[in-house]
């Protein structure tokens, strides 16, 4: 492979040819060959944009030439409108501050504004202008999952709300055997059991939401600890005016630059909500797999979309497919918030140094939990089917119903009714009629499963 020779303040080093980065990215490519996984492309686009935004706001406060900002920005443009990945290969796992990756941006920005403004543009004096690793990073950290969030999980979830409410209407009418502790209980709506599971999604929603106003504050503007050296007094707010324009997601400079720079207890909330979303989305994938047991041996009160051959070795089965995928991405989520708690403790002094592994993991969480959102709305929910006489059958045989007959016989009574129908294996209905002299048609009334759906006396 053919090399050149670039330059740094450690000195000379050997860089690929066609390679837009420098020194310092290659540095960080020999020094952290650990994982082979890059920070997502969510993060390194808003680490351009954060770029973009620096350049413009540097323009109009005077601190670097409009023809060289305007360079920057288009050089910014530029490789977003391509595979700008490729020009962004260090490892997560390297400097805790991120620095090797706010060096890449600045290196390759550098090299593409050079050829345009026609003089040296340099990563660090010009492209870095006003800001550090210490605060671009944490800013680019809650730039990225605001607007990953924003466009991606909020639409998703609500998309998925929106299913689960339209399947609730449509299957309304079923009546099934409610359970606790996996054991029969008193019978419930089909549409009550996923009215549930529309009401956690939309309370996850709501939580998520109101993480938005502080993930929507920036460190920009706190440079190296956090005091705002070598930074114009109104870059913070010029570069979050032009951030905003840039992502279309409104921020706003942080009350303590101090707090954002040395702590990322933000994204550390944020992540605990999104395990909270992902436990929701457990619950939900389980019952869904429970429903769909079977179809013979198992509960088979429904049955999900056939979607692929479920075994090697025996042929016709078919598998839960989007709910096991689910209940993974669930239990994934909930690691990388164990990760992300851990992360949030690296905040030594006036840094926390742990930011590359937080924003790969935060940018991940969010990104799994919208994938899977849709496809569990479209592809489990929206096209189930419902087993009636499947439901039927365990209703007519459940003695738990006999729960209906407290207020009347007493709570004894009831249970020793409850007792012989299980025994005998017969409807409670009869065995109720044998032991009270109810009659079968006030019975009827009195343990109609649609009507015990209803609550009350």
């Amino acid at each position: 492979m053919k090399t050149r020779i670039e330059k740094d303040s450690m000195g000379q080093l050997e860089v690929p040819a066609q390679a837009l980065y420098g020194a310092q990215t290659q540095r960080a490519i020999n020094n952290f060959p650990i994982s082979g996984q890059r920070l997502p492309a969510a993060f390194i686009r808003s680490l351009l944009l954060a770029k973009a935004a620096a350049a413009k706001a540097n323009v109009r406060l005077k601190q670097i030439p409009p023809d060289m900002g305007q360079a920057i920005v288009t050089s910014v443009d530029t490789l977003l409108e391509g595979d700008f990945m490729v020009h962004f290969p260090i490892d997560i796992y390297q400097t805790g501050s991120g620095t090797s990756t706010n060096m890449n941006a600045n290196e390759v920005l550098a090299t593409l504004a050079t050829k345009l403004y026609g003089e040296p543009v340099s990563p660090n004096d010009h492209v870095n202008y006003g800001q550090s690793s210490n605060d671009m990073i944490p800013g680019t950290i809650h730039i990225s999952a605001a607007v990953q969030l924003h466009k991606e999980l909020l639409p998703a979830l609500t998309h998925l709300a929106k299913v689960i409410r339209k399947k609730a209407r449509a299957v309304d009418r079923y009546v099934k055997t409610g359970r606790t502790h996996l054991m029969d209980a008193m019978p419930v709506r089909m549409s009550q059991s996923l009215e549930g599971w529309a009401v956690q999604v939309e309370q996850n929603i709501q939580m998520l939401k109101a993480q938005q106003p502080l993930l929507q504050t920036l460190a920009q503007g706190g440079t190296a600890v956090g005091t705002g050296i070598n930074a114009h007094p109104k870059f913070a707010a010029e570069f979050a005016r032009q951030i905003s324009t840039l992502t279309g997601v409104r921020f706003t400079p942080a009350e303590n630059f101090f707090a954002h720079i040395s702590s990322q207890d933000i994204a550390v909330a944020l992540s605990g909500q999104l395990k909270t979303t992902a436990v929701t989305f457990m619950k939900i994938a389980n019952d869904l797999r429970w429903m769909n047991s079977g179809p013979l041996a198992g509960l088979g009160e429904i049955e999900l979309e056939a979607l692929q051959p479920g075994s090697s070795i025996m042929p016709g089965k078919v598998n839960p497919v989007i709910p096991e995928a689910t209940a993974m991405v669930a239990a994934q989520v909930i690691g990388n918030d164990a990760a992300i708690t851990v992360g949030g403790q690296a905040g030594n002094f006036e840094l926390n140094v742990m930011l590359p592994m937080i924003a790969h993991n935060l940018l991940g969480s969010i990104q799994l939990l919208a994938n899977v959102s849709r496809l569990l709305a479209d592809k489990s929910i929206a096209t189930f089917k419902v087993n009636e006489a499947r439901l039927q059958e365990a209703l007519d045989k459940n003695p738990i119903l006999v729960t209906a007959l407290n207020p009347v016989v007493g709570y004894l009574k009831a249970a020793d009714i409850a007792k012989q129908a299980y025994k005998e294996k017969r409807p409670v209905i009869d065995v109720a009629d044998e032991n009270t002299d109810l009659g079968q048609a006030q019975l009827r009334k009195l343990l109609d499963p649609k009507k015990l759906t209803e609550g009350g006396l």
